[in-house]
């Protein structure tokens, strides 16, 4: 089978378009049959390959996602109205109109408990006589909900964000969650008071109204603590077999030293140490860095070091060397600075794995011009009706 096909149920399904998808911006590809939406997404891979005049060894098809729809583990839904002076709406931003909510409790990318919760929240919201936060006002009490599930565990995390105006009933809104019928457990229900005037979920307090404030999760053998702040993989089978292939492509990993640069929580360079001398992973995020040091500890994993700062800082100030290096850049890409210290390693191989491909392809075109070959890359559609695209790539110094 090759990585393109898919079932042909899951195509036909994909025809039929959401019911939010006239208002909502969430699922760019709503409609389009699946197969003709990763045949777009490896048309502009290629395209993009080709402008740079890349020169690649071995070049795979795009890999399918495991699942078309329900694979999304979080969901941030926004407290306003569709139109001025409207009802009190529960969703994502309408297409265009920033001020604009629509409710979305229909939605075919999240478990259908996130529905459920969304709209029964919604529900007691205008019971209560709530209003949502004004972007302009700056006036409302109601701002976000928060819903972060478990895969593996099927635990859910709840965070009401309110703004500092008083009056919001944290005991009826507990008794509200913990009576619903849901597929999945809770695991924990939080209130965030944020009183910021950015339109983004901000923590001046964090209230424990129930359980815990994390969620465990498994991917790759390994287990974490997931907590109302911490990123994590947003469709974690998908990723799961990303980073396993990724791993695949270096040699050998016994008796060395892994960089893991932009690591996140650490998923990667926890999975490296497995059988590596040692892994050190770099993440600016100051939170990942925490929680990565803390699911290390969980895992009984020692010989892995997470450092806080940016890559070129910290490599920079680090006097150890690596002998291979895994790199997962944000969506800018890595700096000509920080590619210029990680050609000073001259380590034989690089990893590359990236959640954009056009920056991607610039940051490939430099590293080939500066004594690396491009062995291998592959796509992959970690986010089935929408725009995004992931790739792996195998970098190996000309000797």
């Amino acid at each position: 089978m090759k990585s393109t096909d898919i079932d042909v149920k899951k195509d036909y399904e994909a025809v039929a378009k959401c019911p939010h998808s006239e208002f909502c911006g969430g699922c760019s590809s709503d409609g389009i049959p699946y197969s003709q939406q990763l045949s777009v997404k490896q048309e502009q891979v290629d395209e993009l390959i080709s402008l740079k005049r890349l020169h690649i060894d071995n070049q795979d098809e795009i890999q399918a996602a495991p699942e078309q729809f329900r694979y999304r583990n979080k969901m941030e839904y926004t407290f306003g109205d569709m139109e001025k002076g409207g009802p009190i709406t529960l969703g994502m931003h309408v297409k265009g109109k920033f001020m604009s909510i629509v409710t979305v409790d229909r939605c075919r990318l999240v478990h259908e408990d996130f529905n459920i919760i969304l709209k029964e929240v919604l529900d007691w919201t205008v019971q209560k006589g709530y209003t949502a936060y004004h972007k302009k006002s700056h006036k409302g009490l109601m701002r976000h909900l928060v819903l972060r599930r478990g895969i593996a565990t099927g635990e859910i995390l709840v965070n009401i964000v309110t703004s500092d105006e008083e009056g919001f009933d944290e005991k009826g809104f507990l008794e509200l969650i913990n009576g619903l019928k849901l597929e999945n457990k809770i695991a924990g229900v939080l209130r965030t008071i944020n009183s910021a005037k950015a339109d983004a979920v901000k923590c001046d307090e964090l209230r424990m109204l129930y359980g815990s404030p994390y969620y465990n999760e498994e991917i790759m053998g390994l287990k974490f603590k997931v907590s109302a702040f911490s990123f994590f993989q947003t469709n974690v089978k998908a990723a799961e077999r990303l980073y396993k292939e990724a791993l695949n492509l270096i040699d050998n990993l016994e008796g060395k030293t892994v960089f893991d640069l932009f690591c996140g929580t650490g998923t990667i360079t926890q999975a490296a140490a497995l059988k590596a001398k040692k892994a050190v992973g770099v993440e600016i995020v100051e939170e990942a860095v925490k929680a990565a040091k803390e699911n290390a500890m969980i895992n009984g994993i020692s010989n892995c070091e997470f450092i806080a700062g940016d890559v070129f800082e910290v490599l920079d100030s680090y006097s150890h060397k690596p002998d291979v290096i895994i790199v997962d850049p944000p969506r800018a890409g890595i700096s000509a600075k920080a590619l210029d210290k990680i050609l000073s390693y001259g380590v034989d191989q690089i990893v590359y794995i990236s959640c954009n491909p056009r920056t991607m392809v610039e940051n490939l075109y430099y590293l080939q011009y500066n004594g690396y070959r491009i062995r291998y890359l592959k796509p992959f559609d970690n986010f089935p009706n929408t725009k995004h695209t992931e790739c792996i790539c195998l970098l190996e110094r000309n000797k």
